[in-house]
């Protein structure tokens, strides 16, 4: 875990978490890159389009759908090995998420980063996209993002997928899901988030009305 701007943060009363992946970054080219990359390393056939409709899991869940089970490790490595010059250039940010941020910090809130991308890779990604969140905390997924977001406070937790939804309730926190990842608006209704919105795009308005104390 990294805390990156503690000092002036620190006293906030309240934070707000969010996930990256088609949560915050539109990593969606990127991965899909990297897949290719391995693809034509390998000479394994790797659908991409696939693979990006599935983003959030954790890597090793994915490379197994393309890999026998006792090379995920090895792809796994390489993966991480080339998504630093593959993948973190082709990333952008998904539409809204630097006003959400903003809007955090207009409140006086801290602003925590939980991904399942692993923690190097996480680092690397919202630095490159500019992003300066006051603590990033990567390689965890579902309800195992639970301890990260009560450690730091969080009230809520932004995310795309259901597995964010499971998070949020791991940390007793709001469950805030938005439609830009593999599940629609009804999918993360049906699943049980507190909160849909289309995109970041309407997060400012919905964090009026939430508490802040």
């Amino acid at each position: 875990m990294l805390d990156l701007d503690p000092p002036a943060s620190s006293g906030a009363a309240f934070a707000v978490g969010f996930d990256l992946d088609l949560t915050l970054a539109d990593t969606r080219a990127g991965i899909s890159a990297v897949y290719a990359f391995l693809a034509a390393e390998t000479g394994v056939p790797i659908d991409t389009e696939l693979v990006v409709r599935r983003i959030g899991p954790p890597l090793e869940e994915e490379l197994a759908y393309w890999f026998p089970a006792d090379e995920v490790p090895a792809m796994a490595s390489r993966y991480r090995a080339v998504y630093a010059d593959i993948a973190v250039p082709a990333t952008v940010l998904m539409p809204g998420a630097a006003a959400a941020l903003d809007a955090v910090r207009a409140r006086g809130g801290r602003v925590v980063v939980v991904s399942g991308k692993n923690q190097a890779d996480t680092e690397r990604t919202v630095r490159f996209l500019g992003l300066r969140p006051d603590a990033v905390v990567g390689g965890l997924f579902g309800a195992d993002k639970g301890a990260a977001l009560r450690e730091h406070g969080a009230g809520a937790y932004i995310g795309d997928h259901t597995g964010d939804v499971d998070a949020a309730r791991a940390a007793s926190a709001v469950a805030v899901a938005v439609a830009t990842g593999p599940f629609d608006s009804a999918a993360l209704a049906a699943y049980g988030a507190d909160v849909v919105l289309p995109d970041l795009l309407a997060f400012p308005q919905w964090l009026g009305g939430f508490p802040a104390g």
